[in-house]
């Protein structure tokens, strides 16, 4: 980010305002921020996010300190899950972790060119989410959503069209199509039929 001109002033600073931290770390080097000097960031925020602690830290000990270093060290051993805050341990589906450790550890590549655009990252961690959502519904066998479909307990019969319940009916017209509606309704509802 940079500090803009004041009311009284006519001119723009160039001089790069960041917190450390969470600047990329390629900015120090070529002195040029990049969209992808953005997605770094954002990185950062993503392993606060799950970590619940700030990017950086001088009380914890020195490989600590840094969060995005630190993370991702425990990321690339697949252990994610020993750092992450304690309240969401064990309650996170493994797959929709994996999914979300991915995503900031590509963000928080050192070199811009192999970070993903902000669009790539959104979509990732919608896929994460949805890794996850579905895991919640499969866990929570009460859900009344129509995203769970409960398993089947007793095979199915085959599906009979022929509508009986109307044979022999003395109504009228309406009558009998009343109760071929109701037949296939009950059929549709209850696959036996009944």
């Amino acid at each position: 980010s940079k500090t803009g001109p004041a009311l009284d002033q006519t001119h723009v600073s160039t001089a790069v305002k960041g917190s450390f931290g969470y600047l990329d770390p390629e900015y120090f080097r070529r002195q040029q921020l990049t969209e992808k000097s953005d997605v770094y960031s954002f990185g950062v925020v993503l392993m606060e996010v799950l970590c619940t602690r700030p990017a950086l830290n001088p009380v914890l000990p020195r490989e600590q300190v840094n969060i995005a270093e630190w993370a991702m060290t425990w990321q690339k051993k697949g252990m994610l899950d020993q750092i992450m805050d304690s309240n969401l341990a064990g309650k996170v589906n493994p797959a929709s972790l994996k999914k979300y450790g991915e995503t900031a550890e590509k963000c928080l590549a050192e070199h811009g060119v192999d970070r993903p655009s902000m669009g790539d990252v959104l979509w990732n961690l919608e896929y994460a989410l949805q890794l996850e959502e579905t895991s919640s519904a499969l866990m929570e066998p009460d859900d009344n959503s129509t995203n769970h479909i409960p398993a089947i307990q007793t095979p199915l019969e085959p599906f009979d069209n022929s509508v009986s319940m109307i044979d022999g009916n003395s109504g009228t017209d309406d009558d009998a199509e009343d109760a071929a509606t109701s037949a296939v309704f009950s059929q549709l509802v209850n696959p036996r039929g009944r």
